[in-house]
């Protein structure tokens, strides 16, 4: 089998985070309403089909959000893996407790502190628009790595834990679908 490629993706109306490579960026749009839904998920897909990763890694809901706020992001969640699932895209989601449990050890950490500690763990970083969703997607694709065992950094047991609350059955399907494809 080829090199397994996974990317993190953390959905933002103003800066969607995506990681793939170890290479994080930002999605941003400067439309309102449909338009900045029908353009970022586009733009999620364009990069999805450039990059064509095994898996993607998405953050999932924050019950926390206030006001209209969470039902913006959900309309976008809601589209975003509607194309991904009709083109054909294998998506994980990663509840944000065990996202910031893995960056940090800890399931509440706030996103001020996953940026501290992945500097300091990983001796990087990301400075620009959006910088706490580019350490979300980063923190995002590593999850997928080191489950599949193929992360270069050396995870403690605590936040390796966080990986025990993920449903990996559609990244088992997935790679195993390519395996037989391969013909491996």
């Amino acid at each position: 089998m080829s090199t397994v490629k996974i990317m993190g993706l953390d959905l933002s109306l103003t800066s969607t985070g995506v990681c793939v490579s170890g290479r994080p960026f930002v999605i941003t749009s400067k439309n309102k309403g449909v338009k900045r839904l029908v353009e970022i998920s586009e733009r999620v897909l364009n990069t999805v089909s450039l990059e064509n990763p095994h898996a993607i890694m998405l953050e999932g809901y924050s019950f926390g959000s206030k006001f209209s706020r969470a039902h913006s992001i959900g309309e976008l969640g809601g589209v975003v893996k509607t194309l991904l699932y009709k083109n054909g895209f294998t998506v994980i989601e990663v509840p944000p407790a065990c996202r910031a449990k893995f960056a940090t050890g800890k399931g509440n950490a706030s996103k001020t502190e996953v940026m501290l500690s992945i500097t300091e763990f990983a001796k990087i970083e990301f400075l620009g628009v959006g910088v706490d969703d580019l350490y979300d997607a980063w923190v995002l694709e590593q999850m997928g790595l080191a489950k599949l065992g193929l992360s270069k950094y050396k995870w403690s047991s605590i936040q390796l834990s966080s990986l025990d609350k993920i449903d990996w059955s559609p990244l088992v399907e997935s790679l195993s679908q390519k395996v037989v494809s391969d013909g491996s």
